[in-house]
């Protein structure tokens, strides 16, 4: 219980700052300095008004300053940083892989770019960090990162329209990290963005067709369930499958 008492502020404290991440890394802007402002006056956030979630919802979700509406998107992703750090916490213990991937899907769509400048760091600390800690699982992240970038390789060739070289660069890191939980993961994020076109299809009709969807938010999604749930799903899928016809 008291990692679990830390872990959630913590991750409210992460998701405030991956918020930094996805507004300025894009625009080439320092992730340092200057502090945090207003983004329609200006005007620098005072530490009283910069607490994750509680300092929105007490200021109505509008500046101080000048009035202006912030985003609810802030709030939302210090939240779901905070709420999905507590859950890895209570099913795999201190495990904080793959939190990046929140300011990726928020780039990704704003943006309609998977930045290197996030991936780049991610696949470097992963490589560092195996090799000094576990030398073994490295081995077998290298393999499925390489599998998982291939697979995505193959599907952005042949609908190039529907998937960058971002979202391939993007699940080689994450076979790095999640091994091979990483088959759950892009299931779910196949499953969902395939949901989700279905959707605007209904609602648009078949020239929403061009309309592209940016697909690291769905690799998100299953990056964290592959996170609380990846080796369990696995398990069931041989049991129920390859048990059965064997």
């Amino acid at each position: 219980m008291e990692q679990l008492a830390l872990a959630a502020p913590f991750g409210l404290i992460i998701g405030s700052f991956l918020n930094v991440v996805a507004y300025r890394l894009p625009r080439g802007e320092s992730l340092v300095r200057p502090a945090s402002r207003c983004t329609t006056c200006g005007e620098e956030v005072r530490p009283y008004d910069n607490v994750p979630v509680v300092s929105w919802l007490l200021l109505r979700g509008r500046c101080r300053h000048c009035g202006e509406r912030i985003s609810p998107r802030y709030p939302l992703v210090e939240l779901l940083t905070g709420v999905l750090f507590a859950a890895i916490v209570l099913t795999r213990g201190l495990d904080a892989r793959l939190a990046l991937e929140l300011p990726v899907a928020a780039i990704d769509l704003d943006h309609r770019i998977v930045p290197n400048k996030v991936l780049a760091p991610m696949a470097v600390y992963g490589v560092v960090a195996g090799a000094l800690v576990s030398p073994h699982a490295l081995v077998g992240g290298l393999i499925t990162g390489a599998a998982a970038f291939a697979f995505l390789l193959v599907a952005a060739l042949a609908h190039p329209a529907g998937m960058g070289m971002g979202d391939v660069k993007l699940a080689g890191v994450m076979g790095l990290y999640l091994g091979l939980s990483v088959v759950p993961a892009l299931a779910v994020a196949f499953l969902a963005g395939s949901l989700v076109g279905v959707a605007i299809l209904v609602r648009h009709g078949a020239g929403a067709r061009k309309r592209g969807v940016p697909f690291a938010p769905f690799m998100a999604l299953g990056g964290v369930v592959a996170l609380l749930a990846g080796p369990e799903l696995i398990h069931l899928y041989s049991h129920l499958f390859l048990h059965a016809s064997s």
